[in-house]
């Protein structure tokens, strides 16, 4: 293939995942510009809110569109679809596919696929975001362009394959985050028609509501790959170099207690001590109690009691 041809290919990914995959070299690790093009442009829109001005409404509609695509990344991209560490209905497992897709994170079981790669090979030279394989930036903002990351693994997500809907939103995985931003667009200039009081329209919605929202909500999603591996304490001796960190719980609503989800994946509560806040566990447990979510898996006693020992280990002289 041609540097053009690979080109055009790529920019055909941009709106089918599986345009050329027959063509994608699954050893190659090579930064690509032209698969990165959106994410940039997705960065440099935000400028425009010194265009568009602010108003108290975008930014809390930002904040809020912000918390709920945080908890589909965080309680079903992560603790469901690639742990199962709970069940759901078919038609509210779409329902949370659809809200993690407009994060413009890929599709879910691209996400999983990579996730569980991730937990095989972790840290090691095969894990693709590890900063211990390719230093900080790779691991936050590189990783997902080359050529071995691109592909969803199929085999690796055999247990979701078998979902039709599912594998639409993967394979054209920039629809859903599109039309997200042509219905925040319309809100706003409904808003500006209907409630000028709210000082908001179209393009400052879509500004702040979106691009921004989208953006901030990136970069806290992929601090788990890149800073959660340095920065933080170890309780256990995983055979990674996970590690846990309050901040990053705060801003990731729980998957900063990275060190405690290395050490037991399959519970659906990271936050392993009352006092290590997890919002998406709570998040869950709410949802179990309304009925939209069952059998969530808890941390086991042995691995209560385990932490239990090593902090008292850790605070005696």
């Amino acid at each position: 293939m041609t540097r053009v041809q690979s080109w055009f290919t790529d920019i055909l990914r941009w709106f089918d995942s599986e345009a050329g995959s027959d063509h994608l070299d699954l050893t190659s690790r090579h930064f690509s510009v032209v698969r990165v093009i959106p994410f940039m442009v997705l960065h440099l829109a935000c400028l425009l809110a010194f265009y568009t001005g602010v108003s108290t409404f975008a930014v809390v509609f930002a904040a809020g569109f912000f918390a709920i695509r945080m908890f589909a990344i965080t309680g079903f991209y992560h603790r469901y679809f690639s742990h199962k560490t709970f069940k759901t209905s078919r038609g509210w497992q779409l329902v949370f596919a659809i809200l993690g897709a407009s994060a413009a994170q890929r599709g879910p079981l691209w996400w999983a696929a990579h996730h569980r790669h991730h937990h095989q090979h972790s840290d090691g030279k095969e894990d693709l975001h590890s900063p211990h394989q390719g230093g900080f930036w790779w691991s936050h903002v590189g990783w997902f362009t080359c050529d071995a990351a691109f592909r969803t693994e199929e085999r690796r997500v055999k247990d979701w394959m078998r979902f039709p809907e599912l594998r639409f939103i993967n394979r054209f995985d920039a629809l859903v985050p599109a039309a997200f931003a042509v219905a925040i667009f319309a809100l706003g200039e409904a808003l500006a028609a209907w409630a000028p009081g709210l000082g908001t329209n179209g393009l400052q919605l879509l500004v702040w509501g979106f691009f921004i929202s989208t953006v901030a909500l990136f970069h806290a999603t992929v601090s788990i790959n890149s800073l959660s591996h340095v920065w933080g304490s170890r309780r256990f001796d995983t055979p990674d170099d996970s590690r846990n960190n309050f901040w990053l719980a705060l801003i990731t609503f729980g998957e900063g207690w990275h060190n405690n989800h290395h050490r037991w994946p399959q519970s659906a509560r990271q936050g392993f001590r009352w006092y290590e806040i997890d919002l998406t566990y709570y998040g869950l447990w709410l949802l179990s109690k309304v009925g939209i979510i069952h059998d969530l898996k808890p941390v086991p006693q042995t691995i209560r009691d385990e932490t239990r020992r090593l902090d008292l280990q850790r605070r005696t002289p």
